[in-house]
């Protein structure tokens, strides 16, 4: 008995091992499943993070360069230079920021002419007068270029001459030279005009938002071709306000291609069903083009795939699965109440 108790000691502790060593892979599957999914998680928030400070950069980048046209209209050059190269730093492909900072380091470079005394001449008032009037004829006409021409020569003749009413000419005509260049397709140099008239007072809600959707729409084309995703994004806002547009496509038409391609990069990557939202999309603005067509096929039979149609029961396999026999159609189905008849009762 004795030693039969001695052979099996040691099994029991061979199996109390195998269970030992089973647990500790067990817990250690767990741990590494633990650490792959954090892992993942992280990832993916370092994605979010960086496409958001993308959107954010590309903001920053286009408000810099406004301000730097500014300063240059205004004269202020090494405040234009400073915000270029920052923008160059940040972001060398930037569209025209190279060629403006060229032109600001000719400027900068510019010998200063030394002024002659002369005598102060006595001030002639007619010149202003009809810089004036030429200003406000061209205003009635709607050149605003001319109008802002006109205005300029006049500040030039006599600074102090109608102060007040010309600054709100000069709003006025900037304003809505802005406006015009947004609406025929120079965002860039509308953006310019209205932030112009905005040093003469503030902006009013059309011009502001307008000029919030050139802003947008301009974002949305640094990522053309680079990230559809973002320029889903930006010019869905884009196509908010009207019928904005660069010379070549429309803010509408920009955001139809960019879902159609956003869904053909997605059914690549594998997601069928994000693929099928973004057709979607696209469809309700215009129809797919062939390649966006062919895509959406595919991406509906992965993510909605058909179902097996069943075939009708014959009666036969109803009586085997215990339903009601079937009617019988040759025996007629009477269709008037019958009457009882008169029968003698039967004799006791």
């Amino acid at each position: 008995m004795s030693e039969n108790l001695g052979s099996t000691q040691p099994n029991m502790k061979a199996v109390k091992a195998g269970r030992g060593k089973r647990f500790l892979f067990n817990a250690l599957g767990v741990i590494l499943l633990l650490a792959l999914a954090i892992l993942s998680g992280f990832r993916s928030g370092i994605n979010t993070r960086q496409a958001y400070q993308s959107s954010v950069m590309s903001e920053q980048l286009s408000q810099q360069f406004t301000y730097a046209l500014v300063d240059i209209q205004f004269g202020r050059y090494e405040n234009a230079r400073q915000r270029l190269e920052w923008i160059i730093q940040n972001d060398p492909s930037f569209p025209g920021v190279q060629q403006e900072l060229t032109n600001v380091l000719v400027l900068m470079n510019q010998p200063t002419p030394t002024p002659t005394p002369s005598l102060t001449p006595t001030p002639d008032f007619s010149g202003a007068e009809e810089a004036y009037a030429r200003a406000q004829q061209l205003i009635a006409a709607q050149d605003w270029p001319g109008a802002i021409g006109a205005l300029d020569e006049m500040r030039k003749l006599d600074p102090n001459y109608n102060a007040s009413l010309v600054d709100g000419m000069y709003y006025f005509a900037l304003r809505n030279y802005g406006v015009n260049l947004i609406n025929s397709g120079n965002l860039e140099g509308g953006i310019y005009q209205i932030t112009l008239a905005e040093r003469f007072g503030p902006l009013d809600r059309d011009s502001n938002g307008l000029r919030e959707g050139a802003r947008v729409y301009l974002i949305g084309a640094s990522f053309w071709e680079l990230d559809w995703a973002q320029a889903v994004f930006y010019f869905q806002q884009a196509s908010s306000w009207g019928n904005l547009w660069d010379g070549t496509m429309t803010a509408g038409a920009r955001y139809h291609f960019a879902l159609m391609r956003y869904g053909d990069q997605l059914l690549a990557d594998g997601d069928a069903c994000g693929a099928y939202a973004q057709y979607t999309s696209a469809q309700s603005s215009g129809p797919l083009d062939d390649a966006a067509a062919k895509g959406f096929r595919e991406a509906t039979q992965i993510c909605y795939p058909a179902t097996e149609t069943l075939a009708p029961v014959t009666p036969t396999e109803t009586l085997a699965l215990g339903g009601p026999p079937p009617a019988d159609t040759d025996t007629p189905i009477p269709t008037d109440t019958p009457i009882p008849t008169d029968s003698p009762s039967p004799t006791p």
